[in-house]
Protein backbone atom coordinates (compact mmCIF):
# COMPACT_ATOMS: atom_id res chain seq x y z
CA UNK A 1 0.00 0.00 0.00
CA UNK A 2 3.20 2.28 -0.47
CA UNK A 3 3.40 4.85 -3.30
CA UNK A 4 5.10 3.89 -6.21
CA UNK A 5 6.68 0.60 -5.24
CA UNK A 6 5.12 -2.03 -2.80
CA UNK A 7 6.76 -3.40 -0.19
CA UNK A 8 7.15 -7.27 -0.70
CA UNK A 9 8.91 -6.02 -4.16
CA UNK A 10 11.50 -3.75 -1.95
CA UNK A 11 11.92 -6.31 0.86
CA UNK A 12 12.54 -9.11 -2.38
CA UNK A 13 15.12 -6.19 -3.60
CA UNK A 14 16.89 -5.58 -0.51
CA UNK A 15 16.87 -9.23 0.84
CA UNK A 16 18.34 -10.54 -2.58
CA UNK A 17 21.07 -7.57 -2.97
CA UNK A 18 22.25 -6.85 -0.03
CA UNK A 19 21.28 -10.12 2.61
CA UNK A 20 19.58 -7.56 4.67
CA UNK A 21 17.82 -8.00 7.75
CA UNK A 22 14.14 -7.23 6.94
CA UNK A 23 11.46 -6.85 8.98
CA UNK A 24 7.86 -6.71 7.55
CA UNK A 25 5.54 -4.23 9.44
CA UNK A 26 2.11 -4.14 8.06
CA UNK A 27 -1.47 -3.27 8.20
CA UNK A 28 -1.95 -6.58 6.01
CA UNK A 29 -1.59 -8.82 8.83
CA UNK A 30 -3.94 -12.26 7.43
CA UNK A 31 -1.77 -15.72 7.04
CA UNK A 32 -1.40 -15.26 3.21
CA UNK A 33 0.18 -11.73 3.67
CA UNK A 34 2.21 -12.70 6.44
CA UNK A 35 2.93 -16.11 4.77
CA UNK A 36 3.94 -14.24 1.53
CA UNK A 37 5.86 -12.03 2.83
CA UNK A 38 8.35 -14.42 4.79
CA UNK A 39 8.52 -16.66 1.46
CA UNK A 40 10.21 -13.74 -0.32
CA UNK A 41 13.11 -13.29 2.66
CA UNK A 42 11.69 -11.64 5.28
CA UNK A 43 13.16 -12.47 8.51
CA UNK A 44 9.85 -11.76 10.50
CA UNK A 45 6.66 -10.00 10.02
CA UNK A 46 4.31 -8.15 12.20
CA UNK A 47 1.15 -7.10 11.97
CA UNK A 48 0.02 -3.10 12.51
CA UNK A 49 -0.90 -2.41 15.32
CA UNK A 50 1.80 -3.61 17.23
CA UNK A 51 2.91 -3.18 20.91
CA UNK A 52 6.26 -1.00 20.31
CA UNK A 53 8.05 -3.30 22.98
CA UNK A 54 7.27 -6.36 21.00
CA UNK A 55 8.74 -4.48 17.38
CA UNK A 56 11.83 -3.63 20.21
CA UNK A 57 12.21 -7.23 20.69
CA UNK A 58 12.06 -8.48 17.57
CA UNK A 59 14.42 -6.07 16.04
CA UNK A 60 17.12 -7.46 18.51
CA UNK A 61 15.94 -11.07 17.76
CA UNK A 62 16.89 -10.77 14.35
CA UNK A 63 19.81 -8.28 14.73
CA UNK A 64 20.83 -11.58 17.07
CA UNK A 65 20.27 -14.05 14.06
CA UNK A 66 22.26 -12.01 11.45
CA UNK A 67 25.08 -11.43 13.91
CA UNK A 68 25.27 -15.00 14.32
CA UNK A 69 25.36 -16.19 10.83
CA UNK A 70 27.69 -13.87 10.32
CA UNK A 71 30.43 -15.28 12.53
CA UNK A 72 33.15 -14.69 15.04
CA UNK A 73 30.63 -12.28 16.23
CA UNK A 74 30.74 -9.80 12.94
CA UNK A 75 27.59 -7.48 12.72
CA UNK A 76 25.23 -7.53 9.89
CA UNK A 77 26.67 -4.61 8.54
CA UNK A 78 29.96 -5.41 8.47
CA UNK A 79 29.08 -8.97 6.44
CA UNK A 80 27.51 -7.00 3.86
CA UNK A 81 30.26 -4.38 3.27
CA UNK A 82 32.16 -7.71 2.93
CA UNK A 83 34.78 -6.75 6.23
CA UNK A 84 35.14 -9.58 8.75
CA UNK A 85 37.47 -8.23 11.19
CA UNK A 86 38.46 -4.85 12.24
CA UNK A 87 41.80 -4.29 13.96
CA UNK A 88 43.34 -1.57 15.60
CA UNK A 89 47.16 -1.99 15.88
CA UNK A 90 49.37 -0.04 18.57
CA UNK A 91 52.77 -0.51 19.77
CA UNK A 92 53.25 -3.95 17.76
CA UNK A 93 50.37 -5.05 19.69
CA UNK A 94 46.79 -6.16 18.37
CA UNK A 95 43.01 -5.58 19.54
CA UNK A 96 40.55 -7.40 17.24
CA UNK A 97 37.26 -5.60 17.76
CA UNK A 98 35.08 -8.78 16.65
CA UNK A 99 36.84 -11.32 18.01
CA UNK A 100 37.76 -9.15 21.02
CA UNK A 101 41.35 -11.09 20.88
CA UNK A 102 44.41 -8.67 22.18
CA UNK A 103 47.58 -10.32 20.26
CA UNK A 104 51.50 -9.35 21.83
CA UNK A 105 53.81 -8.26 19.49
CA UNK A 106 55.26 -11.65 19.77
CA UNK A 107 51.63 -13.15 18.94
CA UNK A 108 50.55 -15.12 22.33
CA UNK A 109 46.77 -13.59 22.34
CA UNK A 110 45.83 -12.32 25.70
CA UNK A 111 41.85 -12.94 27.23
CA UNK A 112 40.35 -9.68 27.78
CA UNK A 113 37.50 -9.23 30.50
CA UNK A 114 34.37 -7.60 29.12
CA UNK A 115 35.90 -4.80 31.77
CA UNK A 116 39.38 -5.00 30.16
CA UNK A 117 38.10 -4.80 26.22
CA UNK A 118 35.87 -1.84 26.91
CA UNK A 119 38.65 -0.02 28.57
CA UNK A 120 41.35 -0.68 26.12
CA UNK A 121 38.98 -0.28 23.29
CA UNK A 122 38.11 3.41 24.50
CA UNK A 123 41.64 4.52 25.16
CA UNK A 124 42.48 3.29 21.37
CA UNK A 125 39.66 5.10 19.79
CA UNK A 126 41.53 8.36 21.51
CA UNK A 127 44.98 7.92 21.64
CA UNK A 128 46.56 10.93 23.20
CA UNK A 129 43.83 12.18 24.84
CA UNK A 130 43.01 12.03 28.57
CA UNK A 131 39.51 10.03 29.45
CA UNK A 132 38.50 10.80 32.62
CA UNK A 133 37.31 7.63 34.57
CA UNK A 134 33.82 9.21 35.03
CA UNK A 135 33.85 9.01 31.02
CA UNK A 136 34.91 5.33 31.01
CA UNK A 137 32.28 4.38 32.93
CA UNK A 138 29.68 6.45 30.90
CA UNK A 139 31.06 5.05 27.26
CA UNK A 140 29.79 1.64 28.21
CA UNK A 141 32.58 -0.07 30.85
CA UNK A 142 29.34 0.04 33.40
CA UNK A 143 27.98 -3.27 30.90
CA UNK A 144 30.93 -5.42 32.74
CA UNK A 145 29.85 -4.24 36.35
CA UNK A 146 32.42 -1.29 36.26
CA UNK A 147 30.73 0.72 39.25
CA UNK A 148 32.93 2.99 39.83
CA UNK A 149 36.24 4.87 40.07
CA UNK A 150 37.94 2.32 42.02
CA UNK A 151 36.61 -0.53 39.86
CA UNK A 152 37.94 0.94 37.09
CA UNK A 153 41.41 1.91 38.27
CA UNK A 154 41.57 -2.23 39.65
CA UNK A 155 40.46 -3.08 35.64
CA UNK A 156 43.27 -0.75 34.24
CA UNK A 157 45.88 -1.99 36.76
CA UNK A 158 45.19 -5.76 35.63
CA UNK A 159 45.12 -4.28 31.67
CA UNK A 160 48.81 -2.87 32.05
CA UNK A 161 49.92 -6.35 33.38
CA UNK A 162 48.49 -7.89 30.88
CA UNK A 163 50.33 -5.48 28.24
CA UNK A 164 53.43 -6.23 30.43
CA UNK A 165 53.43 -9.96 30.13
CA UNK A 166 53.40 -9.61 26.45
CA UNK A 167 56.76 -8.51 26.44
CA UNK A 168 56.55 -4.61 26.41
CA UNK A 169 58.71 -2.58 28.35
CA UNK A 170 57.60 0.63 27.45
CA UNK A 171 54.20 1.86 29.78
CA UNK A 172 51.30 2.13 26.86
CA UNK A 173 48.61 2.97 29.63
CA UNK A 174 49.59 6.22 31.54
CA UNK A 175 47.79 7.86 34.54
CA UNK A 176 47.53 10.99 34.69
CA UNK A 177 46.94 12.32 38.10
CA UNK A 178 43.78 13.12 39.69
CA UNK A 179 42.25 13.18 35.53
CA UNK A 180 42.14 9.81 34.52
CA UNK A 181 44.46 7.31 31.86
CA UNK A 182 45.49 7.62 28.23
CA UNK A 183 47.57 6.00 25.80
CA UNK A 184 50.53 7.53 23.75
CA UNK A 185 51.22 5.51 20.66
CA UNK A 186 49.96 5.94 17.25
CA UNK A 187 46.69 3.92 16.80
CA UNK A 188 46.27 2.54 13.29
CA UNK A 189 42.81 0.95 12.25
CA UNK A 190 42.86 -1.71 9.89
CA UNK A 191 40.21 -3.60 8.16
CA UNK A 192 40.59 -7.17 6.93
CA UNK A 193 38.10 -9.22 4.29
Amino acid sequence: MMPGEDGLSIARRLGGEHGQAIILLSAMGDDEDRIRGLDIGADDYLAKPCNPRELLARVAAVLRRHGSRAGDGASAAQVSAGVSARVVVFAGWSLDLVRRELRAPCGIVQSLTEGEFLLLRALLERPGEVLEREELLQQGAQRAQLSDDRSIDVQMSRLRRKLERGGDEVQLIRTVRNRGYRIDVPVTMEETH
